[in-house]
């Protein structure tokens, strides 16, 4: 079972991925700097570093859906 603590909700807009707030320091509508494209090799087990641009904070995706992204550590 996916641990929902380490999933973080994100949106497809355009071409872009952004997410309603950064989880540490609360900046709305965050524009990700990754494309969905790489949500695919994701989905096929490659792990991406994300850095928020907001703060500087990063995480690693490990997985993701159509929903969400899956992060090593939690974020809630």
């Amino acid at each position: 079972m996916i641990p929902f603590s380490h999933a973080w909700p994100y949106d497809q807009f355009q071409g872009d991925l952004y997410v309603q707030y950064c989880p540490f320091c609360s900046k709305e509508h965050v524009l990700l700097p990754m494309k969905p494209q790489e949500l695919k090799s994701v989905r096929e087990g490659k792990k991406k570093l994300l850095v928020f641009p907001c703060c500087g904070a990063s995480l690693s995706v490990i997985d993701s859906d159509g929903d969400y992204l899956l992060f090593d550590r939690a974020v809630r």
